[in-house]
C-alpha cells in the first residue's frame, strides 16, 4: 500500500502572540507599537507564555502586527495601529465543556 503524502499544508490556528494582539486591538482604540507591545507582553507574562526573551518577543509581535496590517485587519495611521471590524473574525472561540462528564457523575 503506497504512503499518502499531504501536498497542501493545513491551516494553523493563531498563536498566542497573535491572539493577544487581536484581543488588545479589539478594544476600539489606537496604540503606538511600544504601548501595544507593553500590554501584550504583560498579558503573555500573566499567562506564563512569554518565553524566548523580550527582544525576540518584540520582533515576533512586530512581524505578526505587520501581517495583520497586510491582511487588512489592522489600520496603520502614522505610528498608530487600530483594529478594524474584520479583526473580530480572528477572536478565538472557546469550546463549551462537554456535558457527558457532568451527566456521568
Amino acid at each position: 500500500m503506497p504512503i499518502q503524502k499531504k501536498t497542501a499544508f493545513s491551516r494553523r490556528l493563531p498563536d498566542l502572540v497573535t491572539e493577544e494582539l487581536v484581543s488588545v486591538l479589539s478594544r476600539k482604540s489606537s496604540f503606538e507599537f511600544k504601548q501595544l507591545f507593553d500590554i501584550v507582553h504583560e498579558n503573555l507574562r500573566a499567562r506564563n507564555a512569554a518565553s524566548g526573551g523580550e527582544e525576540m518577543l518584540r520582533l515576533r509581535a512586530y512581524e505578526k502586527l505587520q501581517n495583520l496590517v497586510a491582511r487588512g485587519m489592522v489600520k496603520k495611521t502614522g505610528k498608530k495601529y487600530r483594529g478594524l471590524a474584520s479583526l473580530a473574525t480572528m477572536q478565538p472561540v472557546v469550546p463549551a465543556a462537554p456535558a457527558t462528564a457532568a451527566a456521568a457523575a
